[in-house]
């Protein structure tokens, strides 16, 4: 396995950073998890995007679009899979111990593994902490995961896949590391990014392309809704069978079914859209 590390290709076990990087001891930097096939990103203009986003949110200085690229290319060509993911990481670099950042430069780390396709359908759970709809960092894709750490913990101990988060007003928000989407009436819906959700790349295809509508929507929303399904990018539309202890079909209904279809259908023919 080959990893990008701060401009060149290093093996595994060569691709070290210092113990001084914010990224470690504090958890300032950001990153992005690309869908790879056949060698080949998906939807890397997007990632890139919100990296760029996530990083100016963070004050950080804006990752280098080619570099990026570069990277990314040169990781791919190493280790070519059928179907992985690629983790862009990008760190606030060597800093002091302490909130404070350092003057030398932003780290970046490109990294790849083969995946295998999700099954169709997943349980869930709901959590009883709250994604901060109003925080500093709300919408932003950081490296500080160790809340989602713990309830994806929770998630694997009741037979899930996945957490859902309400905020702090109550609202259904997200998982831990997808979207949700819940049909009403024929009608499908997801949270605005104003409920504190991240601004998923998948989501916001599956909205484009389907016609989803973003309503904000109580948490107990999952106990009425006619379909239930998450996205991400290693997800892709994965229909939700059981929330906590409630069962849905166990194959994905009409509408998660044909926003399935279309997924696949537009991403196949695009792999940058």
């Amino acid at each position: 396995m080959k990893i990008w590390v701060n401009g060149g290709l290093v093996t595994a076990e060569g691709a070290l950073v210092s113990v001084f990087d914010h990224g470690l001891t504090v958890g300032d930097g950001v990153f992005e998890t690309v869908k790879t096939v056949q060698g080949r990103p998906f939807a890397l203009t997007r990632h890139l995007d919100r990296l760029t986003r996530s990083a100016r949110g963070l004050g950080l200085p804006a990752p280098d679009h080619d570099e990026v690229r570069r990277a990314c290319a040169a990781v791919l060509e190493a280790d070519p899979v059928d179907l992985g993911r690629l983790r862009i990481t990008y760190t606030g670099g060597l800093s002091p111990l302490s909130s404070d950042r350092g003057d030398k430069g932003p780290t970046l780390v490109v990294a790849g593994a083969a995946i295998t396709r999700r099954p169709d359908d997943t349980a869930v759970i709901t959590v009883p902490w709250t994604r901060n709809e109003r925080g500093a960092v709300t919408g932003l894709k950081t490296t500080s995961y160790a809340e989602n750490v713990v309830a994806l913990a929770r998630a694997h101990e009741r037979g899930a896949t996945e957490a859902l988060f309400a905020n702090t007003v109550g609202r259904l928000c997200e998982g831990t590391g997808s979207n949700v989407f819940v049909v009403l009436d024929g009608e499908l819906h997801t949270p605005p990014l104003s409920s504190g959700c991240l601004a998923g790349i998948t989501r916001a295809l599956v909205a484009e392309w389907s016609g989803a509508r973003e309503t904000d929507l109580p948490l107990d929303v999952l106990e009425r809704a006619d379909e239930i399904f998450l996205t991400s990018s290693t997800r892709d539309v994965q229909a939700v069978s059981r929330v906590d202890g409630r069962e849905l079909p166990g194959a994905a209904g009409p509408v998660t079914s044909k926003a399935m279809r279309v997924f696949e259908e537009r991403a196949g023919a695009d792999l940058d859209p």
